[in-house]
């Protein structure tokens, strides 16, 4: 698989096609063109990079069904749909849909240009930051439970008494186990500690009424 970012295009007009193709291929970008969503389907490998532009009207599988399924998936790669027909309830379920951008046709170069580059931004820092949950994530496995217990109540807030009385244990036990925990997450102060848990989904997901508790 290659790792230069593509752009890929799926749009059912040979001349969009062929006007997109030759305006990425200008930006010193590598392109890939299909005329359907289930030609696209059929060839893109979830693992590669870059952003795609799609027509929302295409024979068979929509645009925004496309789209939709794609989120469904979680597949990491950013979407700029672009239309003649933009109406405001298309705009929405686009958006809602996950696209990152949707421009009208016909769309200046500049316009395209700058949603192309926002996208590669987009997937270059949400690439990098699964990367960096991945290894957060291997660090919370090597947590004791208790170490683990401690931690969730740091990221809902709880100060060393509160984790204490709420575990029945001493004061100096949760010291301790807190120091163990920023060891061995790798973490300097506790703010540190708090953003990296937060960018796992265990810690990203905590229960709002959980984290307000005292």
């Amino acid at each position: 698989m290659s790792t230069e970012p593509i752009v890929f295009i799926v749009d059912d007009d040979p001349s969009v096609r062929q006007s997109q193709t030759m305006l990425v291929e200008s930006m010193h970008l590598k392109a890939e063109a299909y005329d359907s969503a289930q030609g696209f389907l059929e060839n893109y490998n979830r693992a590669q990079h870059g952003c795609l532009l799609l027509d929302v009207r295409l024979p068979g599988i929509s645009g925004l069904e496309l789209l939709e399924q794609l989120s469904r998936d979680n597949v990491l790669l950013p979407v700029i749909v672009i239309s003649a027909f933009g109406d405001v309830p298309m705009v929405v379920r686009a958006m809602r849909a996950g696209a990152l951008n949707f421009l009208e046709k016909p769309c200046r170069d500049q316009e395209l240009w700058e949603a192309i580059q926002e996208a590669f931004r987009w997937n270059k820092n949400h690439r990098e930051r699964l990367v960096e949950a991945g290894h957060v994530r291997e660090r919370i496995e090597q947590l004791s439970p208790g170490e683990h217990d401690v931690l969730r109540m740091l990221v809902a807030g709880r100060s060393n008494k509160a984790i204490a009385a709420a575990l029945d244990l001493s004061v100096r036990t949760i010291e301790v186990r807190r120091a163990k925990v920023m060891q061995k997450m790798e973490a300097t102060s506790l703010a540190e500690l708090v953003r990296l848990a937060l960018t796992t989904d265990e810690f990203s997901g905590q229960d709002r009424e959980e984290i307000e508790s005292p």
